[in-house]
């Protein structure tokens, strides 16, 4: 029900029991749940990632052979780079999407509750089967998570790891495509009365665009799985120079997924820090209607860079790519002015979640600056495969998603709860990790500016190189100990009984409106939509309202 007047009372909602059995959660369609199961997988996916990324870098501390041989460094590497791309960022994204998503537009539930669920399964059983590439003979992939062809073939990849990766990514794409037209639908046929599309939330118009990206360049990248797959196993020849396919076609079509890949990993977490910088500002995101355009210039341009990953394969355009690669920078530049002048003159507060959104924009920046920097020609032939390129990588992908999922999971983790983080650990967790960033990828531009290839296991040794590694194997470290705390901050808040109000943080959007945790259909009322920011409007009537009774009386 849609509230129409100051006088009606806000209702309480009481809180569903949670004590829920194992069936109703495998069996569920509640969006809600579903987006839990969704970001909980991939944050077990997450951490092991990051288990694989330490045993190389403990590998990397000082030249020679130390934990692993070459060949399983190798496996580690792909794996890692899987891990993390498919089966931790993409899914990430979709779980909070799942949660929030219906919730920030008024809705009860997904457009297509059974769809969603499944999505979820194929998910889960596409990543299951990727990390079963470890147990066959010959063990996983050990071609870099790219699978360029002809490394990928069966002549350099003969075993059956390589198969079974085929196959899962292939299943956890499909799910993404099915999940994107869900989140479509969705979005433009259950939000509530009064939410137009210039009031939609500015997380739930990054979750939009991303879809959209999802389905434009998500085939692109199971047409070059299956064309792999025939190649391997059915006489085909598309990679195979020989019979006249080509190498570089497989480049292309990966790519041309590949890079708006990077925006898909990156758009919901922009949406996340723009909720985050305004609540915490206690003013309305300057600019949101630049934001909305900045989203949808982001996913056009993406689509036309792809080939700055191949400027040394003397196969594309140099300077039409380089071009279009410095433009794409233009709408991430507005997006900053924007989320600094929304925190200019505000009434700054720095809880947890605030502190990882400023980090974000930090660490953010340093990747994009770097990018800038790689999207000129000369520049990327000389750090091709170095670790300039790994250090870039990271501070975009860690410095992006990953502080930006913290910051999302510390603002929302009392609605999905109803219990408050520690804001102890939280800045014990915030100071140790961001440290930790800057302390592993900062010494890789270096590394990579004086030449160090990646994807080694060993490498020659010299003073600055040894130096250089030791400091970014100790600032992996530091990042491991800033996600323990967080595990702990975790498991101490889900062990304590529910204190959250409904609004702990007095947000901006919809999700606000209900209890915490929300009851199985979401609402029971709703406050009147007439901007983008309807529970702070509703706040301020309610506040009108008590002035005007106090003068009257």
């Amino acid at each position: 029900m849609v509230a129409t007047d100051l006088e009606q009372p806000r209702v309480t909602i009481a809180r569903p029991p949670v004590a829920e059995g194992l069936v109703d959660w495998l069996t569920t369609t509640d969006h809600k749940k579903i987006g839990l199961l969704y970001i909980g997988t991939s944050f077990l996916f997450f951490l092991l990632g990051g288990i694989l990324a330490l045993i190389m870098r403990l590998e990397l501390t000082q030249p020679g052979v130390q934990f692993v041989d070459p060949s399983t460094y190798e496996q580690l590497f792909t794996m890692h780079g899987t891990i993390m791309m498919f089966l931790f960022g993409t899914p990430l994204s979709v779980g909070l999407a799942n949660y929030l998503l219906p919730l920030q537009i008024g809705a009860a539930d997904m457009a297509f509750p059974r769809l969603n669920a499944a999505t979820y399964w194929m998910f889960l059983f596409g990543g299951l089967i990727v990390l079963s590439s470890f147990l066959p003979a010959g063990g996983a992939p050990a071609v870099g998570w790219t699978i360029y062809a002809p490394l990928s073939g069966i002549t350099y990849s003969p075993g059956a790891g390589m198969d079974l990766w085929i196959v899962g990514i292939g299943l956890t794409g499909i799910s993404s495509i099915l999940g994107s037209v869900n989140f479509i639908a969705t979005l433009f046929t259950r939000r509530a009365p009064g939410m137009t599309m210039l009031r939609v939330p500015i997380f739930t118009w990054g979750v939009l665009v991303t879809s959209l990206l999802i389905l434009l360049s998500f085939p692109a990248l199971t047409a070059d799985l299956a064309m792999l797959f025939i190649d391997r196993h059915l006489g085909g020849s598309f990679f195979d120079p020989s019979a006249g396919g080509s190498p570089i076609l497989f480049q292309h079509l990966f790519w041309f997924f590949g890079h708006p890949e990077v925006y898909i990993l990156i758009m919901p977490f922009f949406g996340i820090i723009s909720e985050v910088i305004s609540v915490f500002s206690r003013k309305p995101l300057f600019g949101y209607r630049a934001m909305i355009l900045a989203f949808i210039a982001i996913a056009l341009l993406s689509f036309t860079v792809w080939a700055h990953h191949m400027f040394t394969t003397g196969a594309v355009n140099l300077p039409f790519f380089s071009l279009l690669s410095y433009l794409i920078a233009v709408p991430t530049g507005i997006k900053y002015f924007n989320w600094i002048a929304t925190m200019w003159r505000g009434h700054l507060t720095f809880p947890t979640p605030m502190l990882f959104a400023v980090g974000f924009m930090f660490v953010f920046l340093l990747g994009g600056i770097t990018g800038v920097m790689l999207a000129s020609a000369p520049l990327d032939f000389q750090f091709q495969d170095t670790y300039y390129v790994v250090g870039h990588l990271h501070n975009v992908l860690v410095g992006g998603t990953v502080m930006a999922m913290f910051a999302g999971f510390y603002f929302w983790f009392p609605k999905a709860t109803g219990r408050m983080l520690s804001e102890r650990l939280g800045k014990l967790h915030f100071w140790t990790f961001t440290g930790g960033v800057l302390l592993a990828f900062l010494p890789m531009y270096q590394l990579g500016i004086s030449g160090m290839p990646r994807r080694y296991a060993d490498y020659t040794g010299n003073p600055t190189w040894d130096l250089l590694n030791l400091l970014s194997t100790g600032g992996a470290a530091l990042m491991a100990v800033g996600v323990l705390f967080f595990i702990w901050n975790l498991i101490s808040a889900l062990r304590k009984p529910a204190d959250a109000p409904d609004d702990p943080w007095a947000g901006n959007t919809l999700e606000w409106a209900t209890s915490s945790p929300p009851p199985e259909h979401n609402f029971r009322w709703l406050p009147p939509i007439r901007s983008e920011r309807p529970m702070w409007d509703w706040r301020m009537r309610q506040h009108d309202g008590d002035d005007q009774q106090a003068a009257e009386a």
